[in-house]
C-alpha cells in the first residue's frame, strides 16, 4: 500500500459514513411528513385525538414529538423528531432536527 493511498482511505471512509447520514436523515424527514399527514388526515376524517397521535408515532422516527392544532375548521399536526449522528461517531453533536407539519380542513357530517 502506498503512502498516498493509506492518506485516502480514512477521507474516503468519513465521506462514505457521512452520505450514510445524510441519507438516514432524509428518510427521517419523509417518515416525519408521513406521520404529519397521516395523524391530520384521521383528525380530519373525525377520529379521535389520542388515536391519531398514536398513529403518528407509529410512523413516525423513534422519541419524535407530535404537536396538534384546530383553528377555525382545520387541523394543523407538526411531526418533529432528531437524527443522531452515524452509529454514535458524533454523540456529543445535537444532531439534525426534522420537522413537517401537514393542514387539513375538518369534514363536515352529513
Amino acid at each position: 500500500m502506498t503512502a498516498e493511498l493509506a492518506m485516502v482511505l480514512p477521507l474516503l471512509l468519513a465521506v462514505v459514513v457521512a452520505m450514510t447520514w445524510l441519507l438516514s436523515v432524509g428518510l427521517a424527514q419523509v417518515r416525519v411528513v408521513d406521520a404529519a399527514r397521516e395523524a391530520a388526515r384521521a383528525l380530519a376524517r373525525g377520529d379521535d385525538q389520542a388515536r391519531a397521535v398514536a398513529l403518528a408515532a407509529q410512523v413516525a422516527p423513534p422519541g419524535s414529538r407530535v404537536a396538534v392544532a384546530r383553528a377555525d375548521g382545520t387541523v394543523v399536526v407538526t411531526v418533529t423528531g432528531t437524527v443522531s449522528g452515524p452509529g454514535g461517531l458524533l454523540a456529543a453533536l445535537p444532531g439534525a432536527e426534522v420537522s413537517a407539519a401537514a393542514t387539513a380542513l375538518e369534514e363536515q357530517a352529513p
